[in-house]
């Protein structure tokens, strides 16, 4: 059911219909990554820049991003250009960087993991070292919006891991980019900057350049041709998550004010045209009362055009019969961000299994965790909350398992080994072993 004339556009279903989930899936299906028509165009750009380096990188920038770049040293940020646009901001946004940088730095430094290890009482010893990753590569879109906020939630995480050397990728549209995006990297200490973006940035960093450092890791969210790009060079690099477009459900009681929640669902639509904004829930006047609401604050919006997309594209307003049924639903969508604007939120906490990022109560819009709240806002999207979790720390470090034998403890070992490994027909396996058996 579509919306009334003079109301903006979104679907208005009752989960207590006919064919409600069939709606339900085929409206939050998300499957662009998998055209076929960009896979070529980005298997051939990363095919180039395998095989070419710096020239292919400079060519598909210029030719992308509209720049007259003669060589790749032309897209490097120094890190005195880096500081310029620290000290060029003025004081409140920069106060408001370093505020929020300082929150994300102190909730991720929770996230820590340390080394461990144990002794059995025949002296051997167990355990588990934890490493940093080397090297890091951050993808920070750039486009129809600057992100000063995504280089804080990528580079800050491996900073606290302890990451030696942070490489960022941003794109610079007509040599053009934002001294906040900048302003960030210096805050944030990323090491080097390079302004190229798309497969191109993707193929530099996980395969390197002349120019450009072979990174072990991508993180950082992108357009289609970002996350195609991502997928392909999985492997030859770790990769953090393959992104979605930004989602956000809200689930609310119906006494939360209209408005606010309104611009929560305008707070996802307005990223782009396939973002997804969604409420639940139980109170059908609350419903209309929100509709009504976002028709008479969209005229005011900005970016009104793309939210008007995004909600008549991929938004809907959702009726349940009860809370019991909202979360069932929720659960079945695990969205990115999900809103429990309602009552004792804490309440709702066990029955919720699928989530990114879970904000709690009536007054916590989902655009503080974008900016300041300290959680990473890097989150899984597409329903992989199912299985996957937000950026951190963790994404950070890697592990290695520690195994010491004393000479009792070899020999208790190898006893147990060597019958596994000849019931599974690996003589060596056994043998080996067995020579640490004493007799």
């Amino acid at each position: 059911m579509t919306a009334p004339q003079g109301l903006c556009q979104i679907a208005r279903l009752n989960a207590c219909d006919d064919g409600f989930l069939d709606a339900l899936d085929a409206l939050t299906a998300w499957d662009e990554v998998k055209n076929s028509s960009i896979e070529k165009v980005v298997a051939e750009i990363l095919g180039d820049v395998r095989m070419n380096g710096d020239k292919a990188l400079v060519e598909y920038t210029n030719r992308f991003d509209r720049r007259e770049c003669l060589s790749a040293d032309e897209l490097c940020i120094t890190s005195g250009a880096l500081q310029l646009a620290l000290d060029s901001i003025d004081i409140e946004t920069r106060l408001a960087l370093e505020q929020a940088a300082q929150r994300i730095k102190d909730y991720h430094a929770h996230q820590l993991q340390q080394s461990w290890q144990y002794k059995e009482l025949n002296g051997t010893m167990l355990g588990q070292q934890i490493t940093p990753i080397e090297r890091v590569g951050i993808y920070v879109p750039g486009g129809k919006a600057s992100y000063p906020s995504s280089v804080l939630m990528n580079a800050i995480p491996a900073r606290v891991a302890g990451v030696k050397e942070i490489i960022m990728m941003v794109p610079a549209p007509d040599g053009e980019i934002s001294p906040l995006v900048l302003a960030a990297a210096a805050i944030a200490g990323v090491d080097r900057v390079f302004t190229a973006g798309g497969a191109q940035a993707i193929g530099a960093l996980a395969y390197g350049t002349e120019t450009v450092p072979k990174v072990d890791k991508i993180v950082g969210p992108g357009n289609s041709y970002v996350a195609m790009a991502k997928r392909f060079v999985f492997g030859a690099v770790g990769l953090d998550m393959i992104a979605g477009p930004s989602e956000i459900l809200v689930i609310c009681d119906g006494e939360t004010n209209p408005d606010w929640i309104a611009m929560d669902l305008f707070s996802q639509a307005e990223h782009d045209e396939e973002a997804q904004s969604i409420l639940i829930s139980w109170d059908p006047a609350f419903i209309t009362a929100v509709h009504k609401s976002m028709s008479k604050l969209l005229p005011d919006m900005e970016r009104r055009d793309i939210i008007t997309k995004s909600l008549a594209n991929r938004g809907a307003l959702i009726q349940v019969a009860d809370s019991k049924q909202a979360v069932e639903i929720s659960n079945r969508i695990a969205p990115e961000h999900l809103e429990l604007s309602v009552e004792s939120p804490e309440s709702w906490l066990p029955d919720v299994r699928n989530a990114g990022a879970i904000f709690m109560g009536r007054h916590t819009a989902e655009a503080l965790g974008d900016y300041c709240a300290g959680p990473n806002h890097v989150l899984p999207t597409s329903a992989t909350s199912r299985f996957s979790s937000p950026l951190g720390v963790y994404d950070f470090q890697k592990r290695s398992s520690l195994i010491y034998c004393s000479e009792q403890g070899a020999s208790e070992l190898g006893k147990i080994a060597s019958v596994l490994g000849r019931g599974e027909s690996l003589t060596a396996h056994a043998r080996s072993a067995e020579y640490r058996i004493k007799d």
